[in-house]
């Protein structure tokens, strides 16, 4: 909205009722595709199909190109985890191969002290 406009309650008020009712049709529109295909799980294209048979036709390009960047960002955000996730592994197993070599540094230890001590016996 430009600099200066007001909305009055009422308004604010209608235009929420308004999206409310919106969002519930949309809703049911993709809901009769998901039904179609034997499935009880909204997916985008059940969305974009609603927004089509709903004579949206100009929303449905913004719509895929939100999502395209959705996917893209939790794509990016799936393989930063999977990054971190080999890094820890990675850090793990060099601590474990440490602690192995600390384990076998002080048994290699042991059985000097119990050769010396033999020996002195």
């Amino acid at each position: 909205l430009p600099d200066g406009v007001n909305i009055s309650k009422e308004a604010r008020s209608a235009i929420s009722r308004a999206a409310s009712v919106f969002v519930l049709y949309a809703t049911s529109c993709a809901n009769n595709f998901a039904m179609k295909g034997k499935r009880k799980t909204l997916n985008a294209g059940d969305v974009l199909s609603a927004m089509e048979e709903m004579e949206f036709q100009r929303f449905v390009a913004p719509l895929k190109e939100s999502l395209e960047v959705y996917r893209r960002e939790q794509k990016g955000k799936k393989e930063a985890r999977r990054d971190k996730d080999k890094k820890a592994d990675s850090e793990e197993q060099d601590k474990s191969r440490e602690e192995e070599n600390d384990d076998d540094d002080e048994r290699m230890e042991e059985e000097e002290q119990n050769e010396e001590e033999e020996v002195d016996n």
